[in-house]
Formats: C-alpha cells, sequence, structure tokens
C-alpha cells in the first residue's frame, strides 16, 4: 500500500558545509524495485531544467541520515559516480503502513533563479502566560511558504514564544528573524502564535457546535412552513371543489 506522505524524520542540529548522499544508476525498474527495498535500498530519480532525468538508487539508512538534516528545503549534493548534482528533495513517497520511504523525487534547480518553497517554524522556549497565567498556546501557522534562491534556502525558522507573557502579546510574522536573501509569501502582520484563556477557547470550541444547532432548527422551521403552504394550496374549497 503506498501513498504520498510529508515523512519526517526526527531533526538534528543541521552543519554548515554542503550534506553530500552517494547515489548510483538504477537498473531495476517496475516491479523489480520491490528487491531492491527489501535489501535497504530506495529507488530514485533525479531531474530538473538543466539535468537528465536519471534512475538512481541510494542506501536507505543513508538516506534517513541526510533527510534529517537537510529536509526538503535545504540543498544536497548528490554524487552519482564521478559526477555531483546539487538538489532538493522534490517529493517523498512512503509506505502507508510502515511509514517508511519508498521513493525519492531528486530536483535539481537553477541556482540563478528564485524557487519557492514551504519552509517549517521550529517552536522554542516556554509562553510564560501559558506557565503561569493558565493559558493555552495556540500555533495558527506551522510552515511558511518563502521564495529565494536555492542556495540561501533555510532548513528551517525558528519561533521564540518567551515574548507571549500576556493574553494581548502575540508573535507575529515580522518578529521572526529570517534572512534578508528569503522572502516570506505571507503577510507580514500575520499572527503565528498567541496565547488564549481557557474559558475564551472553549467558548470558541462551542460556538461551531451552537451555530450548527441554530442552522438546522432554521431550516427545519422553512420546511415545516413549506410543507404547510403546500397543504394549503391542495386542501379543496367551496369555491374551488375536486373534480374526479
Amino acid at each position: 500500500m503506498k501513498k504520498k506522505s510529508n515523512y519526517s524524520a526526527p531533526r538534528i542540529k543541521s552543519k554548515k558545509f554542503m550534506i553530500n548522499l552517494e547515489a548510483k544508476i538504477r537498473k531495476e525498474t517496475g516491479k523489480k524495485v520491490k528487491s531492491l527495498r527489501k535489501k535497504g535500498i530506495i529507488p530514485a530519480v533525479l531531474y530538473g531544467p538543466k539535468t537528465e532525468t536519471l534512475s538512481l538508487e541510494v542506501n536507505q539508512k543513508e538516506f534517513e541520515k541526510v533527510f534529517r538534516e537537510a529536509g526538503e528545503s535545504s540543498l544536497i549534493q548528490l554524487s552519482v559516480g564521478s559526477k555531483k548534482f546539487l538538489t532538493l528533495i522534490h517529493a517523498l513517497e512512503t509506505d502507508a503502513i510502515l511509514q517508511k520511504p519508498i521513493h525519492i523525487d531528486f530536483y535539481q534547480p537553477r541556482l540563478d533563479e528564485e524557487i519557492t518553497v514551504v519552509i517549517p517554524l521550529v517552536f522554542e522556549g516556554e509562553a510564560p502566560a501559558a506557565k503561569e497565567l493558565g493559558g493555552t498556546l495556540v500555533k495558527n501557522i506551522h510552515e511558511l511558504e518563502v521564495k529565494a534562491l536555492p542556495q540561501h534556502l533555510p532548513h528551517e525558522i525558528k519561533v521564540n514564544i518567551e515574548k507571549l507573557k500576556t493574553f494581548e502579546d502575540a508573535v507575529l510574522i515580522k518578529d521572526l528573524i529570517i534572512p534578508s536573501e528569503v522572502k516570506v509569501i505571507k503577510g507580514q502582520e500575520e499572527i503565528i502564535a498567541l496565547v488564549t484563556p481557557i474559558e475564551k477557547v472553549e467558548e470558541e470550541l462551542a460556538k461551531p457546535v451552537e451555530e450548527k444547532v441554530e442552522e438546522v432548527v432554521k431550516v427545519e422551521k422553512e420546511k415545516k412552513e413549506e410543507v404547510e403552504e403546500a397543504v394549503a394550496e391542495k386542501k379543496p374549497t367551496k369555491e374551488s371543489p375536486n373534480v374526479k
């Protein structure tokens, strides 16, 4: 059983030097790739605007290690024999049951053209309003769509929530520390995180239910009125007797 998945291995601190991954030209195709997976090898493909499409295979353990460091937004130096390609992990297919990677798409972008990718947000610290005032931390945004040259893309964007000391405080996009070479697609005033009083959260959770109940009652009332009107129209009168 297969499905597209946002496979996410545990993150580790990224390194400053270029991340390297070894790959080999793959001869097996179609149903034959099952035998590769049993050996701990993942089938892959490499493509790009200036790259000839190549069928590849990579070691599963080595790939998982690289993915923890690079994610889907950091350049990886893919070594295929004597050739080297600067690539991004463009798509990752996983087994729906085992949650293991079973196919990888490597994409080699042009380094002189900006691309748009999604960068995960990593929340750091503890919100005083949640710890001391008993509020609930609400994370409105978990990732940001950004645009930049491939070599300038960050692996992740950190969000410090220690400034959330009261229920009036909020972390906005403009509060984030983002490299100048990176453009955020969303508006600068959008709220990323805030702390809400418990009672307000309960009110918000109950509100949709109340609205739905009111909507159902309104619909039922309208249906009842329609039925009554229809019956009244068909009811015989002295002026309009039924004709059989």
